[in-house]
C-alpha cells in the first residue's frame, strides 16, 4: 500500500469532511480512499465529449420537431 499526503487543504473544506466522517462514524483517510476510485476511474471531460462524439446518430426526426409537433396537437385540443 502506498501512502498519500495531501497539502494546502483549505481550512473549510478539511472541516467540512471531518464533520461528513464523524456524521458516517468513521476517520477521514476511511472517507476519502472511499471516494478515491470514484474520482480515478471518473471520465474527464474530454473522454465523455469523445464518446459522445463517437455514437451514431438515432433515426428519426430531431426532438425540437417532435416538441413542436406535441404541443400543436395540444393546442388544437384547446
Amino acid at each position: 500500500m502506498k501512502l498519500l499526503q495531501v497539502r494546502n487543504v483549505p481550512d473549510d473544506l478539511h472541516r467540512a469532511l471531518k464533520e461528513r466522517a464523524a456524521r458516517e462514524g468513521t476517520t477521514m483517510s476511511e472517507l476519502i480512499l472511499r471516494e478515491l476510485p470514484r474520482l480515478a476511474h471518473s471520465p474527464s471531460p474530454q473522454q465523455v465529449l469523445t464518446r459522445i462524439r463517437q455514437r451514431s446518430t438515432v433515426g428519426g426526426p430531431p426532438a425540437a420537431e417532435l416538441i413542436a409537433g406535441e404541443r400543436a396537437r395540444r393546442d388544437a385540443r384547446r
